[in-house]
């Protein structure tokens, strides 16, 4: 088994560990992927879409005073210029709509329409050009597809479509000006294969940066979760903690912990095994899962058998309802403890407790409160909830 193979059976199944095992050689997540992948690549590629925006309008502008200087005073160098002058124009406009960065939904067609209109105005100016002066470079195209795969932070089929557009512009421009067919085909021969290994190239960054992805966010899982039940780990709940915390002092509410223990977890493992006691973690970590619904709720393992509830903007009284409801749940799976005092069935002690924080209080007092109320619901005779 290879390295690669051993880490993937390690990780607990999730959509990332997934789609890594399933590949993704059409450079195509599943759906709910995809969409967080194209919203990670508009943020991860902002500042170069910037970047090749301001050197796009700089050499646009550098070919512009060429122009003057290769093409004799005529009408179609004020034709060219026109041309370039209004490419120019959509260029900033579009720039400015980037940069602004309040609708990043329009990021990519923005993109895609600077490409674009570089891509034929360029080639409108090289017919034109063509008209008088068939030996007119029309090599700039083929920087303009370049900057379509690799400097526009775009994806391989719009690079791929962008380029095919420019490239069948150029073609229906240069026949409407008459230019040379030997010449033509020689330069769209040379065009082609630039944009061979521009393709190539884009399709090698792109599956590297989706793989990039993927990684990333599988390691950031795994350091955040708890790898055998999934729920967040207490490094993740003490940096949520201490977040809600200074949230709840800026808003004025409450913030509530239940602290939970499986009743007698020890004798359980002693009994059924340790794999049989993974499976019961599992089964009460998903249970125990369905108490944090909200965004800013937490449900985590803090290690061994014992699992909390973070609550954000709660009473005690609610607190409590959501902690029975916790109790009442695990005792309707009915799972066998035949060396529970207590029960039967695996079962489960909680501890509430809710602050506001103000002055003179601090998160570690929740904390503390919540564990003095497990520990009273566990000497009290456990299955059950004290505050």
């Amino acid at each position: 088994m290879t390295t690669h193979q051993a880490w993937l059976d390690e990780a607990r199944s999730n959509p990332y560990a997934e789609q890594i095992a399933a590949g993704f050689r059409w450079l195509r997540f599943v759906p709910e992927l995809e969409r967080e992948y194209r919203h990670y690549m508009q943020e991860d590629t902002f500042d170069l879409r910037r970047f090749a925006l301001c050197a796009g309008m700089l050499v646009w502008l550098g070919f512009s005073v060429l122009d003057c200087f290769l093409m004799p005073a005529s009408r179609e160098l004020a034709w060219m210029l026109a041309i370039r002058g209004g490419v120019l124009v959509l260029l900033l406009v579009c720039g400015l709509l980037i940069l602004m960065r309040r609708h990043h939904f329009l990021l990519t067609p923005l993109s895609l329409t600077c490409i674009l209109s570089a891509g034929l105005g360029g080639a409108a100016v090289v017919a034109v050009a063509h008209r008088i002066d068939p030996t007119y470079p029309y090599e700039g195209l083929l920087l303009i597809c370049m900057a379509a795969y690799f400097l526009a932070g775009l994806r391989l089929s719009e690079s791929l479509t962008s380029s095919m557009v420019v490239l069948l512009g150029y073609v229906g421009l240069e026949l409407l000006s008459r230019q040379d067919p030997l010449r033509l085909f020689n330069n769209l021969f040379f065009l082609s294969f630039g944009n061979l290994m521009g393709l190539l190239g884009c399709y090698l960054l792109e599956y590297k940066s989706r793989q990039h992805f993927l990684v990333s966010r599988q390691l950031r899982l795994l350091a955040e979760r708890d790898g055998l039940t999934g729920l967040y780990n207490r490094r993740s709940f003490d940096r949520q903690l201490e977040r809600l915390w200074r949230q709840a002092q800026r808003e004025g509410v409450s913030v509530a912990l239940l602290l939970c223990d499986i009743d007698h977890f020890k004798a359980y493992n002693d009994h059924y095994g340790h794999q049989a006691g993974d499976g019961v973690l599992r089964q009460v970590a998903a249970v125990i899962g369905t108490a944090a619904r909200r965004p800013l709720d937490m449900a985590v393992r803090l290690g061994g058998e014992e699992f909390a509830v973070l609550l954000y903007d709660i009473d005690l009284a609610q607190a409590l309802g959501r902690a029975e409801a916790l109790r009442a749940r695990l005792a309707k799976l009915k799972l066998a403890h035949e060396r529970s005092p207590t029960a039967g069935v695996v079962t489960l002690s909680v501890g509430a407790a809710c602050l506001a924080p103000g002055e003179g209080s601090d998160r570690s007092q929740l904390y503390a409160h919540a564990d003095r109320a497990l520990y009273e619901a566990k000497a009290f005779g456990r299955n059950q909830v004290v505050a």
